[in-house]
């Protein structure tokens, strides 16, 4: 009979219990149950964070967004007269004669 999740019974369960006590002792083993609780409680915390900012952004996708374009009416920057090429911006301008 399968009690808990993984195909795990009774005594797997024991089993585990027993080598856990083995390895870190009765004193330490309340200790490490509440870090393992609290890392889960933490873990559970930041999953409903996300989970609440995606669907804020969802709701309103325009709120979060920036324009990155820039507006049509101004020309781009390699078109402005008298200013080098971006290709020709790391080279000194050339002399007229």
């Amino acid at each position: 009979m399968n009690i808990l999740m993984f195909g795990l019974g009774f005594p797997e369960i024991i089993l585990i219990g027993a080598v856990l006590l083995l390895f870190f002792g009765a004193k330490k083993l309340p200790e490490l149950a509440k870090g393992l609780g609290q890392g889960i409680k933490e873990f559970k915390k930041a999953s409903t964070d996300m989970q609440q900012e995606f669907h804020r952004s969802v709701e309103d996708p325009h709120s979060h967004q920036v324009q990155h374009t820039a507006p049509a009416s101004a020309p781009a920057p390699a078109a402005v007269a008298g200013q080098p090429k971006p290709a020709d911006a790391g080279q000194a301008p050339a002399k007229s004669a």
